[in-house]
């Protein structure tokens, strides 16, 4: 059965950049001229939908709320599979406020029947969703960052709530405070990634998990430009305004980029794929996909 890839969004009209909780932040830049950037936000929102919906998905767009602006990043509030939701716990004041919001719509798609059922986390577990934890159906794995956000100990949280395996990456740099900032998975299974980004194990851990001829290295440029904060659907790729040397590999790799200028988004530090929640990943194994690991090729 062909079902139709859902993603949540958060409407901006809730959205500035009023706080510093990462590198990226610019309230200063944003405070030049508040009125402009809204209304620049609004139509990068818009465009990112449309972008979604021209390439064969869903968006389910739910609405903001007053003095907690990061709202519209929602791949940070919860990790779904399989219908099953884990909501997130956040690290820093300015986002907790967002918890009992998140839940209270995750509650509302329960009832539509988005989501099947909803698990929250161990007290003293930091786990900021699926910016940290990013589903492999290939691999059958969780790619699961931790350091800067999330907690060590989320990894043993979302291993018990899916019971699935979860291969760590621990991040080495705030600059990529989140995975999904400095790591991507394509739809082919090639892995979009940068590797100053991840501590030495890390790295290893990847190279030793995943053929060399299905990793990307990303550029210094490209987290400049957001470009590995992507969404990848089908053989689309939606991404802010890409480099030019990323855009020929990728589509010397068989992927059409679409680009969306989310400079305003880009000021709180977060990109296409922060700004979308996949709702609909499923732990069945991709049809004819080949997401081929090191052991894999061994056989």
């Amino acid at each position: 059965m062909v079902t139709t890839p859902q993603f949540l969004m958060v409407s901006p009209t809730c959205f500035d950049v009023s706080y510093h909780i990462n590198p990226w932040m610019r309230p200063d830049a944003w405070q030049e001229d508040p009125d402009a950037m809204r209304q620049r936000a609004l139509a990068a929102a818009d465009a990112l939908r449309a972008s979604i919906e021209q390439a064969g998905g869903s968006v389910e767009m739910a609405d903001g709320v007053p003095g907690l602006p990061d709202m519209v990043f929602p791949a940070n509030a919860a990790v779904v599979l399989d219908g099953k939701a884990m909501m997130a716990r956040f690290r820093y004041p300015e986002r907790q406020g967002e918890e009992v919001h998140f839940l209270t719509l995750f509650r509302t798609l329960q009832q539509r029947g988005l989501i099947r059922e909803i698990v929250t986390l161990p007290p003293g577990c930091f786990q900021e969703g699926a910016g940290d934890c990013i589903w492999d159906a290939g691999r059958q794995h969780f790619w699961a960052g931790f350091g800067p956000r999330s907690s060590r100990s989320s990894l043993e949280a979302i291993a018990a709530t899916f019971d699935k395996r979860v291969v760590p990456l621990e991040l080495a740099t705030e600059r990529c405070y989140h995975l999904d900032v400095c790591f991507c998975l394509l739809s082919g299974g090639e892995i979009l990634y940068l590797p100053s980004a991840l501590t030495p194990q890390a790295l290893r851990t990847l190279r030793r998990t995943v053929n060399p001829d299905m990793l990307i290295e990303a550029t210094e440029d490209d987290l400049l430009h957001f470009n590995i904060n992507a969404v990848s659907l089908g053989r689309e790729i939606i991404t802010s305004l890409c480099t030019p040397a990323l855009r020929q590999r990728l589509q010397a790799r068989g992927y059409h980029v679409t680009e969306v200028d989310l400079a305003p988004f880009m000021l709180s530090g977060g990109g296409a794929y922060c700004m979308t929640l996949r709702l609909d990943r499923s732990s069945a194994p991709q049809h004819g996909a080949l997401h081929p690991t090191l052991a894999d090729a061994a056989h």
